[in-house]
């Protein structure tokens, strides 16, 4: 990626900068030449940011700071004098025992915290926050082969709470209470909403989209009779700078290459490597839960080329063999 003219001099901030796509955003806005304020819970916790801090041009132009999504103006001395903000801080997994503890609060506190952080600063341009697909495909309508589901849909909490997909629900009222909150202040900000994000890691920690992949490939005896929009990493976190350098970039942009049942994404890997103890069978003997579409239009505007579902998956598999979450 070039340097984009007027980067050089310009500082963004990115919260929860040591997670997975937060990492390849803060490693392409390196490259591209801009200084980078990084939020971590704990900057000194080597394990966590050693991966940053040893990037090119971190040395001149990575800034690490503390804060905590529910420490509320923690995150006023990583966004003041900043350009932009890329919010992508929000927990993110799936064995959850106190949802509004773990999820519901972290998310929605975390988001409004980061959001009056950037109230006060008059510097921040346009903020870019990472929300999910999560917060627009449950909304109670089918999602069947013919059904097109675009960036004017949303997710409905109620929904979310009766099936108890808390993390769904984390995201949906995040996204919900930061379009009220920028409204209201009149902050520019663009949502990214990305499917299941796959592809190579950086951090050294083992992220819970990736262990998705880790979970088939390590001897797993059944897949999920579940179907999901995939995307990679870097795509996703490309698409964050175009929705900050992009003027006309507006609204929310769903980040989807393609939409896999379980068993596809078992037989692309099983393709890939004959070898790996993948499953042979479905979780259970319902019938495949159908896939549905999601439209590329807007995300195709905006200037964004997907790496096909194939190579983000022997991406992901190189990348956990290489950091020895996997061996076969």
């Amino acid at each position: 990626m070039s340097n984009v003219t007027g980067a050089a001099g310009k500082v963004l901030c990115v919260t929860g900068a040591s997670g997975y796509i937060a990492s390849w955003l803060v490693k392409f806005l390196l490259q591209r030449g801009y200084t980078v304020k990084a939020s971590v819970r704990d900057p000194n916790d080597q394990k966590k940011t050693a991966h940053l801090t040893s990037m090119d041009g971190a040395e001149k132009r990575l800034h690490l700071f503390k804060a905590d999504l529910l420490d509320e103006g923690s995150f006023d001395s990583a966004i003041e004098g900043c350009d932009g903000v890329f919010h992508t801080a929000s927990p993110f997994y799936h064995d959850v025992k106190d949802p509004q503890a773990e999820l519901l609060d972290p998310a929605v506190k975390g988001t409004l915290n980061v959001l009056n952080s950037c109230a006060k600063s008059p510097s921040v341009k346009r903020v870019v926050l990472t929300s999910s697909i999560a917060a627009v495909a449950y909304n109670g309508k089918p999602r069947t082969p013919d059904v097109i589901v675009d960036e004017t849909w949303f997710s409905n909490p109620d929904i979310c709470r009766e099936v108890q997909q808390w993390y769904v629900l984390s995201k949906t009222l995040a996204e919900e209470a930061a379009w009220k909150f920028v409204k209201d202040k009149g902050i520019d900000m663009v949502t990214i909403n990305p499917a299941m994000v796959i592809g190579p890691l950086l951090q050294p920690t083992l992220n819970t989209s990736a262990a998705a992949i880790s979970n088939l490939i390590n001897g797993a005896q059944t897949f999920l009779n579940f179907t999901l929009g995939w995307v990679n990493v870097k795509d996703v976190a490309n698409a964050h700078i175009l929705a900050y350098e992009v003027p006309s970039a507006n609204g929310r942009y769903c980040l989807v290459e393609s939409i896999a049942h379980y068993s596809e994404v078992v037989r692309i890997l099983r393709e890939l490597y004959p070898s790996a103890p993948l499953p042979e069978k479905c979780a259970d003997d319902k019938p495949f839960m159908p896939t549905y579409q999601v439209s590329k239009e807007k995300a195709k505007s905006l200037g964004i080329d997907y790496t096909p579902l194939k190579t983000s998956l022997q991406e992901t598999v190189e990348s956990l063999k290489e950091k020895q979450f996997v061996s076969f």
